[in-house]
């Protein structure tokens, strides 16, 4: 059974991981922060680094542990891009 969850927990990592990319090229081209909640970006950060914790406490390290470090920098390139996108809706820069 542990196999399976291990498994199923790693289909999830991953295709959260797949929407990334997307999000952050979006992103980017757009230079603007309209309909983007940084907020909800910190959630998902919080809850990859706790399971990243969570498998570091259990000494679970399966396929899955190792995909929480791409999401996580996906995630922190997202909030980074949100700011600088609101410094340039400031500026006044399209």
């Amino acid at each position: 059974m542990e196999t399976v969850a291990s498994v199923l927990e790693t289909v999830m990592i991953v295709s959260f991981g797949v929407s990334w990319p997307l999000n952050l090229m979006k992103a980017y081209r757009s230079r603007c922060t309209g309909g983007k909640s940084v907020l909800f970006d910190y959630f998902i950060l919080l809850g990859y680094i706790c399971g990243v914790i969570s498998k570091i406490m259990t000494r679970t390290y399966n396929l899955a542990f190792y995909f929480y470090f791409p999401n996580i920098t996906m995630v922190t390139l997202d909030i980074l891009l949100y700011y600088r996108n609101r410094a340039l809706e400031r500026a006044g820069k399209p």
